[in-house]
Parts: structure tokens; sequence; C-alpha cells
């Protein structure tokens, strides 16, 4: 536990970007965001840059979120991941970083938790968006229709996840987080039977969950559990073209 708050060692609150450090514990200078280096003796991180892993804590969303000073300055800088500029710094970039909106990296794997983070942040609907839009642009049935290396299935993974409208965030948390389900039916075969998801009035413009049920009762939660999906039961949402801000926003 005391190792996986470790990252807060590489947290500079002035820059608002994890940096690397020398051996006497001092940052590295000069910092530039956007550097990014496969040349083992002068990289700072391996295949991504700052914007790209000063966003890899998935063990601890509400600790980072809090080193931001709140949820409204965290949504900020998340937001500010997927506008700024795509172009990169350094001589030796890896081919891995691709997929690039803005400085998210969908074909490389530490970004792929990243889209979700908003559920932590109280604005669920900006995930909804953001999942549907990679979906809907970086997969297609064509022999480039992964926008980066299939390593261990992790970009098929990803994909069969967010189309069923869950993503194991932290996966030690035992907790599915809701994006936007883009298949009407979803069904989970398990030791306890299936786990059913529907989505109803979905189509491309329905990309926000207006409501949702489970086995038939209003459901107001982000997530269901491992053990929720393992049990069996059917988990409903109900799609429209407009973000719901009221729903789901508590802490």
């Amino acid at each position: 536990m005391k190792r996986s708050a470790s990252w807060k060692n590489l947290y500079d609150p002035v820059t608002g970007f994890m940096r690397a450090k020398n051996a006497d514990g001092n940052w590295v200078t000069p910092f530039d965001p956007f550097y990014s280096e496969h040349n083992p003796d002068k990289a700072m991180f391996m295949e991504g840059d700052a914007w790209q892993y000063t966003f890899f804590v998935p063990q601890d969303v509400e600790g980072l979120i809090s080193a931001y000073g709140g949820k409204q300055k965290f949504v900020t800088k998340l937001d500010s991941l997927f506008s700024v500029t795509s172009v990169m710094h350094g001589e030796d970039q890896s081919p891995d970083i691709s997929g690039m909106i803005g400085q998210y990296a969908h074909g490389n794997e530490p970004s792929h938790h990243v889209a979700y983070l908003y559920d932590y942040a109280g604005m669920p609907w900006k995930t909804q968006s953001r999942v549907r839009m990679v979906v809907d642009s970086l997969y297609h049935d064509q022999p480039d229709g992964y926008a980066g290396n299939e390593d261990c299935g992790q970009m098929s993974a990803w994909a069969v996840w967010t189309i069923t409208g869950l993503y194991p965030v932290n996966p030690a948390s035992g907790r599915y987080m809701f994006g936007s389900p883009s298949v009407n039916e979803a069904v989970i075969k398990t030791k306890g039977g299936k786990f059913t998801i529907r989505a109803k009035n979905n189509n491309k413009a329905n990309v926000y969950i207006q409501s949702a049920t489970l086995n038939g009762k209003p459901y107001h939660k982000l997530y269901v559990t491992h053990q929720q999906v393992v049990n069996g039961g059917t988990l409903e949402f109900t799609m429209g073209p407009t973000p719901n801000k009221t729903w789901f926003t508590a802490k």
C-alpha cells in the first residue's frame, strides 16, 4: 500500500505533471511535458510523455484529484489532455505512441483508463462522450482497424469492455465503471448464469446515459461490482442525445 502511493513523490504541483527525478531527489531539468524519448539513456518516460503518464494512477484516482486541488481543476487538466497539440518532442519517439487525440494516446495501453476518469470527478457525461468518440473513430473493420499495437489483446479488450458500457479502471477494486454502451444488448456468461446489459434508445447520436435500472429497480451508482456481475441479472441503460448532468453526480 505504501509503494502504491509512490506516485506522490513524482507529482509536481507547480507544473501539474508527473516528472522525472535524479538520484539526488531533485527534478530533472529542463522540463518539457511533450518530451518523449525511447533511448533509455535519455528517457524520462518509456513509450509516452508527461501528459500521458501523469494520469496513470488508476489505484488512487481520488488522491490524484485531491493533488490538483479538487474535481473542477482536475477536469480542466483532463480536458486539456484531449485538446492540446499531438506534437511531441524528442529525437527517438516510440512508434507505440499512436491513436492520438490531443496527447491522449489510445494506441498505447497506459492511456486506456483515462477517458473514464471523469466518472470519479462527478462529470460522467464527459466519459460517455469521450469513450463513444474513441470507439467510433479509432476502431473499424479494415486491416488498420486498431489505432496501435495489440499487446496481449489489450486494444481488443478495451473495445469489448467499452462497447458493453463497462470498464475496469482499477481491476483490484472489483468495480466496473460506466461508460457509454454502443450495442443494444450484451450478455456476459457467468457461473451463476448470465449478466445482461441493455441500452434503450441506443444509436450514434444517443451517447449519453439518462437513467439506469438493475434487475428492474432504479440504479444510482456509476459502477457495478464484479460480484453483481457474477451473481447474474440485468442492467438496463436508457440513452439520450444530451447529457444528464443531474444523474450519477453524487459523491
